[in-house]
């Protein structure tokens, strides 16, 4: 093996070497050289920077060395280089002269002193030299700007109070409330049954609040494991934990700082996050796993649930102390059993919404089938309606829907189909109008209906449902036999 004594064998050898080889590759293949020193101003300039003098607005070298760099080189950063002693290795510099992609080193004397800045044009014209590089770097700018304006789509709410359908008593009333506590800061407790339009009222609310322009975030307290509900809240630091992300994880309540969170089914949270989130609610601030550091946030708090939190906080199975944190604004959403005077809307608004999704005409019900809806109780509400529509959008031929292809669905489904005899009345009820009905059709309407809900609501026991109506098991039998539906109705002794 042949051996070169030429190189040297100690570091501090090894480092000059390579700073002068270094600086003469620099010297050589970069497009100019500047050297200030410690009073920032121009001390030298190699022969490839003296051609950028004149398009800088100088005709003489002496007009350029020996002035403040600032002075002579606009938008320079040299001075910041000689301020923190920190290099800037690559950086885009725009003046008269043009646009070059330039280095700053800063040189030391043997005490580690800074006592000048090397500055290296290492490019000039980056538009052509560094064309690939600077085409990716857009393509990354604009993948970037689509995934933010995606997130903030997300992020936006998707209804608004026009989105609740309704013009009943029940439905104005809760439209009323929803509107006044838009403009509070104050917690919201939505109320009531799966399926009546939580959620909707949720966004609303947000959509007609001040915070309108910020996040509207929902959590999901069944859809999420309770070992994850906490990172989910409150977010995870970086590598918390094996496994964790690196760069850690924001939590919902980070998420939508400045906007709404929404917390939906929140008689399913565990009472160990409980604990939790009502130290958030009242610190207004939040430690992320695997952190020791508190995170301040600023969000309004909408809740939704369709248990029984009273009864749960009497069960010991909700915290006392956060439910009155929560139920501040309590809001009771009415169920659609509530609301028959909305139905008709509700059929027209879900059908078009149903032709919009689907791509196929819109449903038209005839007055027989509208009067079959109508009857239902609708123990799943809203959601429950949308499904039979759909269910006859998929099995019929054709978008008109006779009272025969609704009475199938609802059988199929396991509801009974009460209401013929007020399909059949359905052309005297719209020409006499609801007010001029006689009333042995009203009152045979209203224990139609109430028959109806009962046998729902037992899941067609009639033993059962004639005890909730009061009456003997033989007299329930007598109306539903005067009916004829005897022999339609599923129900169980």
């Amino acid at each position: 093996m042949i051996r070169d004594d030429r190189l040297p064998r100690d570091a501090q050898s090894i480092l000059e070497l390579a700073a002068r080889s270094m600086f003469d590759l620099f010297a050589n293949a970069s497009e100019g050289m500047m050297l200030v020193d410690r009073d920032a101003r121009v001390v030298w300039i190699n022969d490839q920077y003296r051609r950028f003098l004149p398009a800088l607005g100088f005709e003489r070298e002496e007009d350029f060395v020996g002035h403040p760099v600032s002075r002579v080189v606009q938008n320079t950063q040299m001075h910041q280089v000689l301020a923190t002693g920190k290099p800037i290795l690559i950086d885009l510099l725009t003046n008269k002269a043009g646009t070059f992609v330039v280095s700053r080193i800063p040189l030391r004397d043997d005490a580690g002193e800074v006592i000048g800045v090397l500055g290296i044009v290492l490019f000039d014209h980056p538009e052509t030299t560094l064309q690939p590089l600077i085409s990716k770097f857009a393509r990354l700018e604009q993948d970037l700007s689509d995934a933010r304006r995606e997130l903030a789509s997300q992020r936006r709410t998707k209804y608004t109070f026009a989105s609740f359908v309704g013009s009943s008593a029940a439905a104005l009333e809760v439209k009323r409330q929803a509107r006044r506590a838009a403009q509070s800061g104050s917690p919201v407790l939505l109320l009531g049954e799966t399926g009546t339009g939580k959620e909707l009222l949720a966004h609303a609310i947000h959509a007609a609040s001040p915070r309108a322009g910020r996040p509207f975030v929902s959590v999901n307290m069944a859809a999420v494991p309770d070992t994850l509900l906490e990172a989910e809240f409150f977010g995870v630091a970086p590598g918390a934990y094996t496994g964790a992300d690196k760069k850690g994880r924001d939590g919902k309540f980070k998420l939508a700082d400045g906007g709404t969170l929404f917390l939906d089914e929140l008689g399913d949270m565990p009472m160990s996050v409980q604990v939790k989130l009502l130290r958030a609610l009242q610190e207004g601030e939040i430690e992320p796993l695997g952190s020791n550091k508190l995170v301040h946030f600023d969000v309004r708090v909408v809740a939704a649930t369709s248990r029984d939190l009273q009864q749960m906080v009497r069960d010991g199975s909700f915290r006392e102390d956060l439910y009155y944190r929560l139920n501040v604004l309590p809001i009771r959403v009415p169920p659609l059993r509530e609301r028959q005077d909305d139905i008709a809307l509700l059929i027209e608004a879900l059908c078009e919404d149903i032709a919009a999704r689907g791509g196929g005409a819109q449903l038209e019900l005839t007055a027989d089938a509208q009067a079959l809806l109508a009857a239902q109780a609708w123990r799943g509400n809203i959601r429950e309606l949308r499904n039979v529509l759909e269910q006859l959008a998929l099995r019929s031929d054709t978008h008109h829907i006779a009272g025969a292809q609704v009475g199938l669905v609802l059988q199929e489904a396991g509801l009974p189909a009460l209401a013929p005899a007020a399909a059949v009345r359905a052309p005297q009820r719209a020409a006499l109008g609801d007010a001029l009905r006689p009333l042995p059709e009203q009152i045979a309407e209203l224990e139609h209906r109430a028959i109806a809900q009962a046998l729902t609501h037992t899941g067609g026991n009639r033993t059962a449902a004639a005890k909730l109506l009061g009456i003997s098991r033989a007299s329930l039998y007598d109306r539903l036999t005067a009916m004829g539906f005897v022999s339609d109705i599923q129900t169980v002794d």
